[in-house]
């Protein structure tokens, strides 16, 4: 079968090629395919939410957290957004200032104009007045340790439809539990779970995005998690998504706060619960499905 067929119609083969997914003379070999393939993977979970949001009416924005060389986000607009004839937008945050240059540099040579970048850390953007007040989807893929909760606060500061992130490396809940584990040993069983060193990181790391779903459900968003097969870091392959949904949020809220307090870690409840954030939730009306 020729190379062009694992191209999509329509797909930019000048952008294909700055991603290193073709070669400069357009071919695909075995590790481009394999990387193409992972693409239209991570591009299946998230073309759908946006086809959802379109077809409610109205402009869609799209806020890419620690974009790095906004690999997603360039896929994402060649395969969605290019098409849209509206106000559509994508926005990429990154904080490295030579990657938001070459990304600014590469969506005008593309003529990708629904494409804005921005020198921001995750936690600078909940603030910034250069983006809008109100977004419908947050992605953070790989945002490392705690910028996936600075993107968590970003999502729900901007009363966002749908979150998908793709937890990174996380290391603040493993770095308390083995501050207070002494503690721990001689109050509860359970802290046999995270007694030996490595099972504090892998522990801590688990229970980390156990409590992100849960702060997710207690502002009435519907959680999903599964497997991101295919992407480059298969150690670091948990794909969560959520929906508002304007759901209960009573019992996840009451589960969340117990589990800080067995485990000892009632320092990390204004990372994980932002009751200023929960109470605007509760006023909010949802969208119609």
């Amino acid at each position: 079968m020729s190379e062009k067929y694992d191209v999509r119609p329509g797909q930019s083969i000048e952008l294909l090629k700055e991603l290193h997914i073709l070669t400069r003379e357009g071919k695909l070999n075995q590790d481009s395919r394999r990387k193409l393939k992972q693409v239209y993977h991570l591009y299946q979970f998230i073309e759908p939410l946006l086809a959802e949001l379109k077809q409610q009416g109205g402009d869609v924005t799209l806020v890419d957290h620690g974009a790095g060389k906004s690999y997603l986000g360039f896929i994402l607009y060649d395969l969605f957004f290019k098409n849209l004839s509206d106000g559509s937008r994508l926005y990429g945050i990154e904080a490295r200032d030579e990657l938001v240059t070459q990304s600014v540099d590469l969506a005008a040579r593309l003529g990708f104009s629904g494409m804005s970048f921005l020198k921001l850390s995750v936690a600078e953007s909940i603030s910034s007045d250069k983006l809008p007040s109100a977004v419908d989807i947050v992605t953070a893929l790989h945002a490392c340790n705690t910028a996936t909760d600075d993107a968590i606060r970003f999502a729900l500061a901007k009363q966002a439809r749908y979150i998908v992130l793709v937890p990174c490396c996380q290391a603040e809940v493993a770095a308390v539990l083995r501050r207070n584990k002494a503690k721990a040993l001689g109050r509860t069983a359970l802290s046999e779970l995270w007694r030996h060193p490595l099972h504090t990181r892998e522990f801590g790391s688990q229970l980390t995005n156990v409590l992100r779903c849960l702060q997710l459900e207690a502002h009435g968003y519907h959680v999903s998690v599964t497997e991101l097969v295919g992407w480059e870091h298969s150690l670091k392959n948990e794909l969560i998504i959520a929906t508002y949904k304007n759901l209960p949020r009573r019992k996840p809220s009451e589960r969340l706060t117990a589990m800080l307090a067995e485990l000892g870690l009632e320092e990390l409840a204004q990372r994980f619960f932002i009751p200023a954030l929960a109470r605007e939730s509760e006023q909010r009306i949802a969208n119609p499905a």
